[in-house]
Order: structure tokens, then C-alpha cells, then sequence
């Protein structure tokens, strides 16, 4: 039988027998691997053990920097990418941090300032 390689994105979960899943024990998964070697583990269980989830932090978006390297002041900016003032000055003074979509439009404003502004007069 030819092997159909799929993500999980292909898989429809509903149909899955979760409780023969729940039920392979070690020496059905030994089985599984000793028949098909793409299915064998990436690490052995001692890097496993050792192993450790590292999530980068996520970079902060420094609205001040960002205004000031565009040389404008916070009624500019706010009124020339769509800010309210106040949300400006709650970025630039730490009471709130960029969420979401802003944070998103703040990344791109820092890369490519004239892309949203022209995108935006449109």
C-alpha cells in the first residue's frame, strides 16, 4: 500500500478512534515503528527528557521610538495611521501595550511608513 503523507490540517478528528488511540500501548507504537521507519521519533528519550519548550518573548513595540524616528508628534501620528491620541499616549507611558491588529500596523509602520500611508489616503 502506497503511504499518503498528510498534515493535520488534512485530518478530519471526528473520525478518529480516540480510545484505540488512548489504548496503543508501547509495544503496539514499537510495532508501528519497526514497520514503517518515517514513523520512528525525531528525538530518543533522553533528549526528550532533556528538551525544553523556548518561546522566544514577544518584541515590544516602542510607539515613541517609532514616532519620533518619523519625526512627528502624537496628534500627527495618531491622526496620519488611524490612533486615537489617547491610545498613543497609553503605548508611549506603559499603561497599555499594543494587542492584536495595532500591534500588527505598528510592526509595519516601523518597517515601511510611506506603504501605510499610501495604503490609508486610498
Amino acid at each position: 500500500m502506497p503511504i499518503v503523507r498528510r498534515t493535520r490540517a488534512d485530518l478530519d478528528l471526528s473520525k478518529v478512534d480516540w480510545s484505540r488511540v488512548a489504548a496503543a500501548g508501547d509495544e503496539a507504537i514499537d510495532e508501528q515503528i519497526a514497520g514503517d521507519p518515517d514513523v520512528s521519533p525525531v528525538f530518543t528519550d533522553e533528549e526528550l527528557a532533556r528538551a525544553r519548550r523556548v518561546l522566544p518573548p514577544p518584541a515590544p513595540e516602542d510607539v515613541r521610538a517609532i514616532r519620533q524616528r518619523l519625526g512627528l508628534s502624537q496628534e500627527q501620528f495618531a491622526a496620519r495611521y488611524g490612533f486615537s491620541v489617547e491610545t498613543i499616549r497609553n503605548y508611549e507611558q506603559g499603561h497599555r501595550k499594543p494587542q492584536g491588529p495595532a500591534r500588527v500596523l505598528l510592526r509595519v509602520i516601523a518597517s515601511e511608513p510611506d506603504a501605510v500611508t499610501r495604503a490609508l489616503a486610498r
